[in-house]
């Protein structure tokens, strides 16, 4: 079986002409087709949000830098998720050993070198996977203002507020309501399961 995702809006030559020469409109149209993909591919290394947006940013970054040395514009999805997993890897990898808070080893404790238990990876990959399809199952601007929450986790209001088109003073009421549906939403899915 293969891991092709389907394509819903297709990223042509003229797209990535239009891109090379600073057209806004066609930088949108490719972020948001493969936002999501590039999402999914650093998330999957278990970083903080912070890191894990450091390494989407990267990866964006990267496709800037290099998007005029790319010859078929079929391949940038694959480009861009290969990317983002070296990307979010390099982040990983730099911030092992650092511990953000000195927190007391216990002895005869679990080992903190050993691997995490696949188990609780499987768990915590299969609820990030159910938050996110039933975010994809609500209505605007709900589904556009989570994703963006969790895209730019460090943005101010007036930030998220213009990238979403809504007057900053309706952002947090906005989200306030989109995060009682969400809860409400997963909460009956939990109870019917």
């Amino acid at each position: 079986m293969s891991n092709v995702i389907p394509e819903t809006q297709v990223i042509d030559r003229r797209t990535i002409d239009a891109v090379l020469a600073g057209d806004q409109a066609a930088w949108d149209l490719v972020v948001k087709r493969f936002d999501p993909l590039v999402w999914a591919a650093v998330r999957a290394y278990g970083l903080s949000a912070a890191d894990a947006a450091d390494a989407m940013q990267g990866a964006w970054l990267r496709l800037v830098e290099n998007l005029h040395t790319i010859h078929d514009p079929g391949r940038i999805g694959a480009w861009l998720f290969t990317t983002a997993r070296r990307e979010a890897s390099l982040l990983r990898r730099r911030n092992q050993g650092e511990r953000l808070v000195a927190d007391p080893v216990e002895p005869g404790g679990a080992d903190e070198h050993a691997p995490p238990d696949p188990a609780l990876a499987v768990l915590a990959a299969d609820e990030g996977r159910r938050l996110w399809q039933t975010v994809e199952t609500m209505h605007e601007p709900c589904r556009s203002l989570l994703r963006l929450m969790a895209a730019s986790p460090d943005a101010g209001v007036h930030q998220l507020a213009g990238r979403l088109g809504m007057p900053a003073g309706s952002y947090g009421p906005t989200r306030g309501r989109c995060l009682d549906r969400l809860r409400s939403m997963l909460t009956v899915q939990e109870t019917t399961a």
